[in-house]
């Protein structure tokens, strides 16, 4: 069963009214507007019967509708069309702390380019305070861009009363009004504005078409250059499918505008009911009295949204706004309003929609007051001991980081250990002073302990393989210090009022079989409770002390072996969010539960002089700390990664975890990555969760290695660079 839809200010469902005036001209109708025979005819005329009709919406003429790709080029084409037309007036902008990504940075854009920026201010509301920004008019002020109605909170501004401001300053007045056409009445001759930005897929059309008002006499630059299509101001040939779309849209929400405001308000309302009912304390953000009909942004104390968002099995919701899904960051709205933090970081957006029902309604605000008593504070989620479970547990929907993508940043970890006192002792062979992610204790002239641990969130959804994956993680360190692992203790976290026990069972029967396939039990451990699931263990083993690997001791000439290859952060991410084939999702499972042992083994045969694992770092974040540490500067041929099925796909799109974009900005400064897209460069930067061991060794050697990995079933094996000269510990990607 499909989940309850209340996102809809993030998009909304293409109406069937609308899909059965735009099927001809999917089917039939192809013509060129711009050629004049009967087929171009037919769809010139379809484009100017949608511009009426959006026309007749906002209360202007036709000629004043300019159609574009949507509100964000809307925004862009207002925004840099007048700073360019009137540089010669001034350079001065006012916009508001509240506004949409697709105007803030379009600001910034110029602010880069000679313009100056003030942000005006809003009060706890989210309402831009008018005397505020008369005070911040200057005569060099050319533009004014504030949005109608927020997309968060819903706050409607006064736009009536800064266009009044606008008008006697002679300031031309922009606003983007994405989320309130369709739900409030909006004319452009009542509201004052001279520019006005339209999205269609917030008001039941298709993505990818929207629209610009430009009153009369304004003057912009133009944005997109070429044949003198949309009356000479926006080039290329019109998008007659989607602007009939958007322009029986425009008539439909014109004839229902009232009844669909009633609706929105009735299941709004009837939501905010039953949760102030379950939560006397939650909050409701943006003015109570001036929002959007649909809109409810509600504040859960001492709960984190992404992590309730995510265990919302029944109904599609958004933590902050829906651009920023995968950021469990405070928004930058809910920062500009001064919401306190507690609250801030367990807020969620319910938007409802023309379809939703009260029944719907309730439906939903049963699940996230379920949800939501499950993630608060015991004494006060008045949980029942007896509480039933469901059948299916997904444990990546109980946590908002993935496995080894959820550390603490590199570059916040570094500053901290910097901080502590070296330890002194003579029988420490490997300790804080290298990078290395296990610890070395001699304890004779022929025996030395290695030590690690590690512990993360669930990285897939089945506790068995979560388990095997922590424990094959763990064991990594061990093996890429050349040591054999003796015995491991468990280290666990767990929601015992969220998850039943026999989640916690399986996980610990997917790390005690990964540990017998190591050949070593699993005597104890400790457990703590916790409001995320959570794994590791602290694996101990032994190696003579000759015979220590490190991630130290690179020399020029040495090549660079690479066991498995790269992406499980990015298809963690996607297999998360439902955008991974069966398939690879169970190749992925496969290669993080798989034992480095076997390469660990081969290794021993050949004169090494580093090692390391490919982890929550990623190549780049480990291969910086082997050159750095080695005092040798090292380059990869980026064509020679291997890279699983798939990932190169997901990060095209999008999909990369946050500890991703860490690692990129944590070695900026030690890899000279070219020319290379900032896509493939993340790529080489992916969190990874058990991954492969990057091995350094002479170049006559390398070959002979890479074979017999290939032989031993490592059949993934592969040279991926090679040392150069002492230096700095700079990478080079070429």
């Amino acid at each position: 069963m499909e989940p309850i839809y209340l996102d809809y200010n993030a998009t909304t469902p293409i109406a069937k009214e609308v899909a059965d005036a735009m099927r001809p001209y999917l089917e039939h109708f192809f013509g060129n507007p711009s050629s004049v025979h009967s087929y171009g005819v037919k769809t010139k005329l379809a484009v100017e019967k949608a511009r009426a009709q959006l026309a007749d919406l906002i209360g202007c003429s036709a000629a004043e509708i300019v159609f574009t790709s949507g509100g964000t080029e809307s925004n862009n084409y207002a925004i840099k069309g007048v700073a360019m037309a009137n540089k010669h007036r001034g350079n001065h902008i006012i916009t508001s702390a509240v506004e949409h990504p697709a105007v803030f940075e379009v600001c910034r854009y110029l602010e880069k380019n000679g313009f100056e920026i003030t942000t005006v201010p809003v009060d706890e509301d989210g309402v831009i305070l008018p005397e505020e920004l008369k005070a911040a008019i200057r005569p060099e002020t050319i533009l004014i861009s504030v949005m109608h109605a927020n997309n968060e909170v819903g706050t409607i501004q006064p736009i009536r009363e800064i266009s009044e401001i606008a008008r006697r300053h002679s300031i031309i007045f922009h606003s983007d009004a994405a989320q309130s056409l369709g739900k409030i009445p909006v004319n452009v001759n009542e509201l004052g504005v001279d520019l006005l930005s339209i999205a269609g897929h917030k008001l039941y059309a298709p993505k990818g078409i929207g629209a610009l008002y430009i009153r009369s006499g304004v003057e912009l630059e133009k944005l997109i250059h070429g044949a003198d299509h949309e009356q000479n101001l926006r080039a290329g040939t019109e998008n007659v499918l989607e602007i009939v779309g958007l322009g029986a849209a425009a008539q439909l929400a014109a004839e229902n505008l009232e009844d669909n405001r009633k609706h929105y308000r009735s299941t709004r309302d009837y939501l905010e009911k039953l949760l102030r009912e379950a939560f006397p304390s939650l909050k409701i953000n943006g003015h109570y009295n001036l929002r959007l009909p649909n809109t409810l942004s509600v504040s859960f104390p001492k709960v984190e949204a992404n992590t309730l968002v995510d265990r919302l099995e029944g109904v599609a919701a958004s933590a902050g706004a829906a651009c920023h899904a995968e950021s469990v960051d405070v928004s930058a709205v809910l920062e500009a309003m001064h919401v306190p933090i507690e609250f801030a970081m367990g807020t969620i957006r319910l938007s409802t929609g023309r379809g939703t029902t009260l029944q719907e309604i309730k439906q939903a605000a049963d699940e996230i007051i379920e949800v939501v008593k499950q993630l608060l504070p015991k004494e006060e989620g008045q949980l029942l001991a007896g509480k039933s479970f469901q059948k299916e547990i997904k444990l990546t929907h109980y946590t908002h980081g993935l496995g080894c993508a959820c550390k603490i940043r590199p570059q916040n970890l570094e500053k901290v250990l910097k901080n502590l006192a070296p330890v002194i002792d003579k029988n420490v062979l490997v300790g804080t002073e290298t990078s290395d992610d296990a610890a070395v204790y001699r304890i004779s002239d022929d025996l030395a302990v290695v030590q690690t641990l590690d512990f993360f969130t669930p990285v897939v959804d089945d506790p068995y393989d979560f388990g095997a994956i922590a424990a094959a993680n763990a064991l990594s360190d061990i093996y890429a210090m050349g040591a054999k692992p003796v015995f491991a203790l468990n280290i666990v976290g767990f929601p015992e009022d969220t998850l039943p026990m026999e989640t916690l069972e399986q996980i610990l029967k997917g790390a005690q079989d990964k540990a017998a396939e190591a050949g070593i039990p699993v005597l104890g451990g400790h457990t703590v409770e916790d409001p995320e699931p959570k794994f590791g263990m602290v694996v101990t083993g032994t190696i003579h002390p000759s015979e220590i690997l490190k991630n130290t001791g690179a020399q020029p000439g040495d090549q660079l072996v690479l066991t498995k290859p790269l992406g499980t952060g990015i298809l963690s991410t996607g297999i998360k969010r439902g955008m991974v084939e069966d398939q690879t999702r169970e190749l992925v499972s496969r290669q993080m539960m798989s034992l480095n042992k076997t390469a660990a083994d081969v290794m021993k045969k050949y004169p090494v002089h580093a090692c390391t694992d490919v982890t929550g770092f990623g190549l780049m974040g480990h291969l910086k700390e082997m050159t750095s540490g080695s005092e040798c500067n090292a380059r990869v041929w980026y064509d020679k990664v291997p890279f699983l099925p798939e990932v190169k796909n997901l990060a095209v799109a999008g999909v990369i975890p946050g500890g991703s974009h860490n690692n990129l900005s944590f070695v900026s400064e030690f890899v000279d990555f070219g020319k290379l897209p900032r896509t493939d460069q993340l790529l080489l930067c992916d969190a990874q969760t058990s991954g492969g061991l990057l091995i350094a060794l002479p170049a006559a050697e390398a070959e002979k290695l890479v074979i017999d990995l290939k032989e031993s079933g490592v059949s993934d094996a592969c040279i991926i660079g090679e040392f150069m000269a002492k230096g700095k510990g700079i990478v080079t990607v070429q």
